[in-house]
């Protein structure tokens, strides 16, 4: 994995942890409070699933060279 998806994954994961963090667990996950940390929290994991699907694509590209 390169240095470029090494610092998007440990930033996406440091924004989940930080999103899980801040969450008011009282009133409840879909409450409209949070909502705002369940939109960044689901940018987050869309952003770890991209980071690891262009890693692929890199290393299948670079293996057909």
């Amino acid at each position: 994995m390169q240095l470029f998806y090494k610092v998007f994954l440990a930033l996406f994961v440091i924004f989940i942890g930080f999103n899980l963090y801040v969450m008011d667990w009282d009133l409840g996950f879909w409450h409209e409070e949070n909502a705002k940390f369940i939109l960044s929290m689901s940018a987050a994991v869309l952003g770890i699933i991209v980071v690891f699907v262009l890693n692929t694509m890199s290393r299948l590209s670079s293996a057909k060279k």
